[in-house]
């Protein structure tokens, strides 16, 4: 679900500089049925109107998972306290922003009680499993960053496309649940 071609760090880029950050991919029912939570970023904060999974910086001295948990917590009133962390995927680049994302993947037992932060988010979406999971999810869009022209994979559900970082962390969530993308399924 990366774009293609998928640019790297800019020349001269001091990766020491990198900045770390943590997003947490929480999974619970929701009529008996696994969902993700992700929300849809405010005009208020950078990349507003893009779908993330809460999340932000991590913290000095704070673990990726701490932070992912804070951030939900921030931003869409996640309560920590029946969360179980069930491990981390692999940590994705974001050469546009200078950040290392770190996903952690959570669960809970039952659907929490959701509220977005006023400043950060403008929607949370509860999405099914099982929508993303299927291939009429799957698009590609054409964009130009810089100079360049790239074509982006995304999952649109509920009218807006998934893309970029998140998408990408989806779907190695959803490779471990065994789906395998059609590569013909560009549109």
């Amino acid at each position: 679900m990366a774009p293609r071609p998928r640019g790297g760090w800019p020349d001269g880029f001091d990766v020491a500089g990198i900045r770390h950050a943590a997003g947490l991919l929480l999974v619970y029912p929701v009529a008996d049925r696994p969902h993700v939570v992700l929300t849809v970023r405010s005009e208020r904060v950078r990349h507003s109107g893009q779908v993330s999974l809460p999340g932000g910086v991590v913290e000095p001295g704070e673990t990726y998972e701490a932070a992912a948990l804070r951030e939900a917590h921030e931003e869409i009133a996640c309560a920590a306290d029946d969360v179980r962390l069930i491990g981390r995927l692999t940590p994705i680049d974001i050469p546009v922003s200078g950040f290392r994302l770190h996903p952690i993947v959570a669960a809970l037992d039952r659907q929490p009680d959701l509220h977005p932060s006023d400043d950060e988010v403008a929607r949370i979406l509860e999405v099914p499993v099982q929508t993303l999971l299927s291939p009429a999810t799957l698009h590609w869009r054409s964009m130009r960053r810089a100079d360049r022209h790239i074509d982006v994979p995304s999952f649109v559900v509920f009218d807006v496309a998934i893309w970029g970082a998140t998408a990408m962390v989806l779907a190695e969530f959803l490779t471990l649940l065994g789906w395998a993308p059609a590569e013909h399924a560009r549109s």
